[in-house]
């Protein structure tokens, strides 16, 4: 058996907002090809904490909603907005002088201004915050899942997910360096594109948009999901004779305990 390395903190939002043919929609990427993890998939924005998001968990000047939360769940929501800033541009902060969010032409002139420099670490998330006068929006973010890769991968990741409503006219653009491509898209359209192969899903991402698609707007989503006990997800993988097979909690809330997940390979 391959040795089990320790998995990584991370975070990931799904952004959402109620589209035109009354389904809801979700802001999603490709992932790079050249990228080590999940290349070529249409992911959720996010990825590890790091460092820097934990320095801002000391600066409480510099984030709001954040007074009932633990200092781990402070981070996991940090690095959620950053990582979400850093792939698309939209940026779930407010003026740290009015209380009120920022709008969509302000998101866009500090991601015009940073978000380069950011990504290419030349200058830090907490300056970015603190140059701006912003504190990030956590009590924006509904913890909605909470996914750890399973053991005897090379790559483990313990991941929380997020759903959060986009800000208004945020609309979002991939970074052309991590992500390729970015789409708003439907969960059933997501699906069905993992089904026919026009898209390339990775599990936890198939099982979620399986259930955001059960919510028919924004607000039912995210009540839903204020409504969940979260249920910890490690999948357990067993080789069988057509394929790999992965076992999960039944009391997760994925319609299932045992999924076929194709060929190995």
């Amino acid at each position: 058996m391959a040795e089990t390395s320790a998995s990584r903190p991370a975070s990931t939002i799904l952004l959402l907002r109620d589209g035109a043919a009354r389904e809801i929609e979700v802001f999603m990427m490709v992932r790079h090809h050249q990228i080590e993890f999940n290349s070529g998939a249409l992911v959720f924005p996010g990825g590890s904490v790091d460092a820097d998001d934990n320095e801002i968990v000391a600066r409480a000047d510099l984030y709001s909603g954040g007074a009932a939360l633990s200092e781990a769940d402070r981070g996991f929501r940090i690095a959620a907005i950053r990582e979400t800033f850093e792939e698309s541009g939209i940026l779930l902060a407010r003026s740290k002088e009015t209380g009120t969010p920022i709008d969509a032409g302000r998101a866009g002139e500090i991601a015009d201004a940073h978000r380069v420099a950011l990504n290419e670490h030349k200058i830090s998330f907490l300056d970015i915050l603190a140059d701006n006068g912003l504190q990030l929006a956590l009590d924006t973010l509904v913890p909605y899942a909470h996914w750890i890769t399973p053991e005897g991968m090379p790559k483990r990741f313990d991941t929380w997910f997020f759903l959060a409503a986009a800000p208004p006219d945020q609309l979002g653009a991939h970074d052309g360096r991590e992500s390729t491509d970015s789409i708003w898209v439907s969960p059933r359209e997501a699906v069905e594109g993992g089904e026919s192969g026009r898209f390339k899903l990775p599990f936890p991402t198939t099982r979620n948009l399986i259930r955001l698609a059960k919510q028919a707007n924004v607000s039912a989503a995210l009540a839903h999901a204020r409504s969940l006990s979260i249920v910890t997800v490690m999948p357990v993988m067993t080789k069988t004779e057509t394929g790999r097979q992965l076992r999960i909690p039944r009391e997760a809330g994925y319609d299932g305990e045992v999924f076929e997940v194709g060929a190995v390979g």
